[in-house]
């Protein structure tokens, strides 16, 4: 029965809604506003064309700009404005996903972003520290629509003492930790903690660690110190751009939407396996012969293998010319011309213009020693002159041109290892080291390219190098094509114009485009029309320097993972984030200091995140005991709250797994309502068991999926790392132990990917 004072309260909060959603609905119009200017500016923009090379230039900028604000208004649109401040001198200050001015008077802030300075008490007041905060209200919102609020009265006085005082805006907080899942990943700007704030505006030079055990929201966290350091030091950051490297293409999809509407889009995400443009390395391998390519001895396997594409022959290598001359290549000629372009230290593909020289001379002097000898015995005939022609002449050769291409091959990275693979005799040559098992497990034929494969194809582009002038060559040529293809298209106009048409109305002629434009102009402005954002320039080039690299998952990079990263951020301005407890990966990261001291020394700091906010403390507690097997030192985070619904486990018979998986998985299913299952299984079952659960449930599907679409997803643990569901079955944990050397980190890993619920399913040991 509700009491006179509690309806006087729903009604006092009835009314400061509706005061709330006055001011919200004003700012959505402020909103509406700017996204229609920018649209109509970007147009505008659009349809200039011609000018200058630096007119052309700014107006590419300039449309890029509004092509992001365009898009950054309508992903902030959800949940725009969150919070509101008010401070202990009678200010209020409203808190969102973006800065709104009032443009009309002296400019002053409307809404203020996250991620500006003077919000932050918004995410570290507290009673005991107010910083200047009487009270701060959270806003809940669907669509445009203010649908409840949630106030904190920050007076040390008036705190209570069984609350969480730790947690801001505790009630958010947890409604947004039991809300159901979607299968995308949702941002934390309402709900920031202040372990969590710390991390997030921390300073942008050098490399930053931040460590934290499941559910802690490490993603979380590098996701919103990407928006927060592009916001922060956007001038740098636009033009260099982010890099954030996650562990797979589901977990990608899965945070995909984060920054959008965060106002961010101009970050690049990508996996390992795509970090080498123009290859999609989706190959498997073994777990073993993956490790092995990881391991940092293989720079050297790949430098040695350079090496031994400079081939010094046994014997005389002889070369027939048209003129049937014959002119001959002796081994120590080659061998001596080889040593001295080694020792000027380029890359191979560089260096070979330097072999072709040495070799060219030394053929050179065989001939010259031919035609100019002098019959009397005296001093060679032909002059400098003379024989700078015969170099020429014989550098056009094509039977020289091919004995050059087998001595010193010019190689693409591809070839140089597809080469290698190929050929068990180049592997003994190339590594020594290792031993007769890896070697074998090395050598394969050709037909597509591993993740594992990807940083020894970027080491193999290191050690080759490309030759600048053959991309400025190749550049020409596309310029000329376009510009033969404009003068074509203008040619068909000309055709179809050659009649002249006099206007009725006062007689001038009418001007066809060819008196407006010509082939050039017309070539620029295709040119023009193909306009890239710095993401995408950045995804193109292989030597581009990001200026920050956030990894995501960064326990499972292999040693030449973070070489190739670490290429990648010459300034060693980083966020790297993960939990070395569950690395899963037999080349992963054992610890912090031994992956980047090669790179970094001592020169590095370490965050810890400590509590978990994803995991129940009921959960939490079956995990630990499997944290213990990794590491009695290791402790779990601390779990922010508890369900209620302690885990089950149960053991059933090895030949009926399968159906009582079935069954257990529709119960769960039925129980969640909209929510999301994830089925986490031993690798060497996924497709056995998933097709036992698809087949029964036609809403459930295997493996990576776009967008974790379907309520009920199979998933290996490798597949599972970063995500999250509702509730979550592990099948066979035994097995899952088994399958690796790291099997303990894998299940752990299982384990902690519930929000709400757990369930464990055994077969008899």
């Amino acid at each position: 029965m509700s009491t006179h004072s509690d309806v006087s309260a729903d009604l006092r909060q009835d009314d400061e809604i509706g005061r709330e959603q006055e001011y919200v609905s004003m700012l959505y119009d402020r909103l509406d506003g700017m996204r229609e200017q920018a649209a109509r500016r970007l147009d505008e923009e659009l349809r200039h064309t011609g000018g200058t090379q630096q007119a052309r230039s700014q107006r590419d900028s300039t449309v890029a700009m509004y092509a992001d604000q365009v898009e950054q208004f309508a992903a902030v649109e959800s949940g725009l404005c969150f919070g509101r401040l008010d401070g202990d001198d009678d200010s209020v200050r409203y808190i969102g996903r973006i800065g709104i001015f009032d443009t009309s008077g002296d400019y002053d802030p409307l809404l203020m972003d996250w991620r500006a300075p003077a919000a932050r008490p918004f995410y570290l007041a507290t009673a005991a520290s107010p910083q200047g905060v009487r009270r701060r209200r959270h806003l809940r919102t669907r669509d445009r629509k203010v649908t409840g609020l949630n106030d904190e009265v920050l007076d040390i006085a008036a705190a209570s003492p069984t609350a969480h005082e730790e947690l801001t805006g505790e009630a958010s907080l947890l409604a947004a930790l039991n809300a159901g899942r979607t299968g995308r990943m949702r941002d934390i700007v309402e709900t920031i903690q202040a372990e969590q704030d710390r991390i997030i505006r921390a300073d942008l030079p050098g490399v930053m660690v931040v460590q934290g055990g499941p559910g802690t929201g490490k993603t979380a966290v590098a996701l919103h110190r990407a928006a927060y350091l592009l916001y922060t030091h956007r001038q740098q950051l636009s033009t260099r751009g982010v890099l954030l490297v996650g562990p797979n293409a589901t977990f990608l999809r899965y945070i995909s939407q984060v920054l959008p509407t965060l106002a961010e889009t101009g970050v690049l995400l990508r996996t390992q396996a795509d970090l080498f443009p123009g290859v999609h390395a989706r190959r498997t391998e073994p777990a073993t012969t993956a490790a092995l390519k990881g391991r940092a001895v293989l720079a050297d396997v790949l430098a040695a293998a350079v090496r031994d594409r400079q081939w010094v022959p046994d014997e005389p290598v002889t070369i027939e010319l048209p003129q049937r001359e014959v002119l001959t290549l002796d081994p120590e000629t080659v061998r001596q011309a080889r040593d001295r372009v080694r020792r000027t230290g380029r890359p191979h593909n560089l260096a070979r213009a330097l072999f072709d020289v040495e070799i060219v001379h030394a053929l050179a002097d065989q001939v010259a020693e031919r035609i100019g000898a002098d019959p009397l015995g005296g001093e060679n005939l032909l002059s400098e002159a003379d024989r700078a022609e015969i170099r020429r002449e014989l550098r056009e050769e094509p039977e020289i041109r091919a004995a050059l291409d087998e001595l010193w091959p010019v190689l693409t990275p591809q070839r140089l290892l597809a080469d290698l693979y190929a050929s068990p005799e180049r592997i003994a040559t190339a590594a020594p080291m290792l031993t007769g098992t890896e070697r074998a497990a090395l050598h394969r034929e050709p037909g597509g390219w591993t993740p594992a494969d990807v940083p020894l194809l970027d080491e193999a582009a290191e050690l080759l190098g490309e030759d600048e002038r053959a991309a400025v060559a190749r550049r020409e040529r596309i310029r000329a094509l376009e510009r033969e293809y404009a003068e074509g298209v203008l040619e068909i106009w000309r055709g179809s114009r050659s009649i002249d048409v006099e206007d009725e109305a006062d007689g001038g002629e009418i001007l066809g485009v060819t008196d407006l434009i010509d082939a050039d102009r017309l070539s620029e402005r295709q040119e023009e029309s193909d306009r890239l954002t710095t993401a995408q320039r950045a995804a193109a080039d292989r030597t581009w320097a990001f200026g920050h690299v956030i990894v995501d998952e960064a326990q499972e990079l292999s040693p030449m993972a973070w070489r190739l990263l670490m290429r990648r951020c010459p300034s060693r301005s980083m966020t790297i984030v993960g939990d070395v407890a569950q690395t899963g990966a037999l080349a992963g990261t054992p610890s912090w200091d031994e992956a980047l001291a090669p790179y970094v020394a001592d020169r590095w700091r370490l965050e810890e995140l400590t509590v978990s906010y994803r995991t129940p403390a009921e959960i939490m507690a079956v995990a630990a005991d499997v944290l213990a097997e990794i590491d009695p030192a290791l402790r779990p985070p601390r779990s922010v709250r508890a369900t209620g619904v302690p885990p089950w486990d149960r053991t059933v018979p090895a030949d009926r797994l399968g159906t009582e998986l079935v069954e257990a998985t529709a119960r769960e299913a039925a129980s969640l309502g909209d929510g999301r299952l994830g089925v986490l299984v031993p690798t060497g079952r996924v497709d056995e068991l998933g097709g036992a659960v698809v087949a029964a449930l036609p809403e459930a599907a295997v493996g990576e999926q776009p967008e974790l679409a379907n309520r009920v997803v199979v998933l290996t643990t490798e597949q599972a790392k970063g995500l999250e569901f509702d509730s979550v079955l592990v099948v066979d944990p035994a097995r899952i132990v088994a399958e690796s050397p790291r099997g303990h980190s894998d299940l752990y890993v299982a384990l902690t990917r519930a929000t709400q619920r757990l369930g464990i399913l055994r077969t008899p040991s």
